[in-house]
């Protein structure tokens, strides 16, 4: 990996500076793609493109596909589509249609119709019509495949054929005349069977493969399942489409992760360091105004028990352990939930029996929660046992109300097709610090009533 120091980007700058075209691709011819996109985050746009035009065709659509959305978008916008459509020429399907995908549907026809090879042309075509979160949206065209009558002799003459225009090769497919998918070729049996009749007689039979329309979520943990480098995809009757391979799962998991936190700190849209000061701010501000109208919520709350925190002022002192107990559970709960949901040990139809799971788990936190500060507040407020006893009724009851608001919220948001990770952020804690305090209001009047 690239080390870029302050002296290396100046000098680098410098080169650019002086328009010395010669050094610059010397520099260049040094670096992996990777290791160059990271280079165009560190320098402004006009220095990017400079760099980038002084790329060989193959070298810069690598490039490209190294680069985050955003970077990506800012480097093609004034490019012509005419080039657009050359760097496409080295790239996969799959590839391909993660960098048209960005732009609109008369970029997307232009830069089409200049694309030289029409088979891949109509291959782009037909993977764009899938949803992006599924396996279709994910899968490429370039594979391995072969029929399961031919011999071995012709098996192998045709996959040379087919190897000439591919990059890497992780399985031979198999299907039948009528292209459903039949096996997998392990390049064992090409070896040990060099002159047999039939592929069918040595092929794998009942490949693990994903269907086109199954959510990408899904796609990964068959993928950690079977400990795969790569999934064929096949149509509703079993026909042969494409196949997915393990990088573009991983960089959809690592982007899936990267949404799920940001949406579990109460941020709302994937929002990146260098985005603009208001595209930070429109991503941050709507939970942060929630968060306001929740405050304000709670001062309602507390004027109508202005009465009670008048004449015992020590129970002012323990709203902060109840709203932030209330909340620390609910976010404890949900996010063992969340990762439940997310990882694939917990079905969304054992919903109650992880309801009672989490439902005995609270019961025993709000014992031993409530009882240390029953404890703590005998010995501390020797004169003041209705508070004691109001601090430690709510807390119970928090807590256990609290575990199963963390429980139930991001199940029924998995089973309404919405994001579970909303619950583990601002939502679950706003949730429970004002439930906290509705409980803390009328469970101190009730016992002071009481003790009065």
């Amino acid at each position: 990996m690239k080390e870029y120091t302050d002296e290396y980007l100046e000098h680098i700058q410098q080169i650019i500076a002086a328009n010395d075209t010669e050094k610059a691709r010397e520099e260049l011819a040094s670096l992996h793609p990777a290791d160059i996109a990271e280079l165009y985050q560190k320098l402004d746009l006009e220095e990017a493109e400079y760099l980038f035009s002084l790329l060989d065709e193959e070298t810069a659509a690598d490039v490209l596909m190294e680069l985050d959305e955003d970077d990506r978008l800012k480097l093609i916008s004034d490019m012509p589509a005419e080039e657009i459509a050359k760097q496409i020429d080295h790239l996969d399907t799959d590839d391909a249609v993660d960098l048209i995908q960005q732009l609109d549907e008369e970029e997307r026809d232009e830069i089409l119709s200049h694309i030289d090879d029409v088979e891949q042309a109509g291959d782009i075509i037909d993977l764009l019509k899938y949803d992006e979160d599924t396996a279709g949206g994910l899968m490429g065209k370039e594979m391995i495949v072969v029929n399961e009558n031919w011999s071995m002799p012709e098996c192998i003459r045709q996959m040379r054929v087919q190897a000439e225009e591919m990059d890497e090769i992780y399985y031979v497919y198999v299907v039948d005349n009528d292209n459903k998918l039949r096996g997998t070729l392990p390049l064992k049996m090409m070896l040990t069977h060099p002159s047999v009749s039939k592929i069918k007689h040595v092929m794998e039979t009942d490949p693990v493969s994903v269907k086109v329309d199954t959510p990408i979520d899904e796609v990964a943990l068959d993928f950690e399942k079977y400990d795969l480098v790569a999934m064929p995809v096949v149509d509703s009757i079993g026909r042969l489409l494409g196949q997915i391979t393990v990088d573009d799962v991983m960089d959809q998991v690592r982007e899936a992760s990267e949404r799920d936190y940001q949406l579990a700190a109460g941020i709302s849209s994937d929002v990146d360091t260098d985005d603009s000061i208001l595209a930070q701010t429109k991503a941050r501000i709507p939970w942060l105004l929630i968060g306001i109208a929740s405050g304000l919520l709670a001062s309602v709350i507390l004027s109508t028990f202005e009465v009670q925190l008048q004449a015992v002022t020590t129970l002012a002192l323990f709203i902060p352990i109840i709203g932030g107990t209330g909340g620390n559970v609910g976010v404890q709960a949900s996010a063992i939930v969340v990762q439940g949901l997310a990882n694939g040990s917990l079905d969304i139809k054992h919903f109650a029996t992880q309801l009672g799971k989490e439902l005995l788990i609270g019961l025993l936190n709000a014992t031993v929660i409530s009882s240390v500060v029953f404890i703590y507040n005998l010995i501390t407020l020797p004169g003041e046992f209705a508070v004691t006893m109001s601090v430690a009724t709510s807390l119970f009851i928090v807590v256990i109300i609290a575990t199963l608001l963390g429980t139930v919220v991001p199940l029924t948001l998995e089973k309404l097709k919405i994001n579970p990770a909303l619950a583990t952020g601002p939502f679950i804690q706003i949730s429970n610090d004002i439930l906290g305090l509705i409980i803390y209001v009328h469970i101190s009047t009730m016992f002071l009533r009481l003790f009065s």
